[in-house]
């Protein structure tokens, strides 16, 4: 049986996901800084968390990981034309309709390592900054000027451009201590049946997808009724 409403935490031997616990008023967002739908729902997420006065709880994971947890498959095992709908038309579309800049393609560098990029955000974390514009100048980079993410120059760049020292995130960012979080998250991310990115959770409710924001916002005024599914 499984449940897509409540918290499922990872085994208790696991390193904690993040510093702080969770408030129930908190956004939970799980995604990858080059995920090309995290992107695309970023500034719609962080509109609507600041309309409810909601925190964002940023989770980067390893997204391959959390894929090929869910389908041994992987993105490679998909078909070619689900790959060019999916990830091409289905993006144009969406790109234009959240009114977010995009440069079409995927970018060269989009299979780099993002050990360092997602390291960089949770080093913001541990280092107490609030990441939510990090976060979003990340993917805009990548995805609106195909920013590679996995060069330290390209990243100092972004940290400066939202006012953050990129020393300080950099000297961090593959440290045993983030990279042990960024595991962690991961395991989290498949122990409560994440499938892909992003995905939010809303008072423990599981949103898979920017194209839910609205029922997110939804959520935000009045939780959706529960309900299980079961296999």
């Amino acid at each position: 049986m499984i449940r897509f409403r409540g918290v499922k935490m990872p085994a208790n031997n696991d390193p904690p996901s993040t510093t702080r616990e969770i408030s129930m008023s908190d956004i939970e967002y799980f995604y990858s800084a080059h995920s090309a739908f995290a992107y695309l729902g970023s500034a719609k997420l962080l509109e609507i968390a600041s309309a409810a006065g909601r925190n964002i709880v940023h989770k980067p994971v390893y997204l391959d990981e959390v894929v090929k947890a869910m389908d041994p498959g992987g993105f490679k095992g998909r078909g070619k034309a689900h790959r060019a709908y999916y990830f091409g038309r289905e993006i144009e579309r969406w790109a234009e309709h959240r009114g977010v800049p995009f440069k079409v393609g995927i970018p060269a560098n989009h299979f780099h390592d993002m050990s360092r990029a997602n390291g960089l955000l949770i080093a913001g974390i541990q280092q107490s900054h609030n990441v939510d514009r990090l976060s979003h100048a990340l993917m805009e980079a990548h995805w609106s000027r195909h920013a590679d993410l996995a060069d330290e120059v390209a990243l100092a760049e972004i940290a400066s451009s939202v006012g953050l020292d990129p020393a300080a995130l950099l000297s961090a960012a593959l440290s045993p201590e983030v990279q042990s979080i960024y595991k962690a998250n991961t395991a989290e991310a498949i122990e409560r049946l994440i499938f892909g990115s992003p995905t939010y959770f809303v008072d423990g409710d599981m949103f898979y997808g920017q194209d839910h924001l609205e029922l997110v916002e939804r959520a935000f005024q009045q939780p959706y009724a529960e309900t299980w599914i079961r296999r």
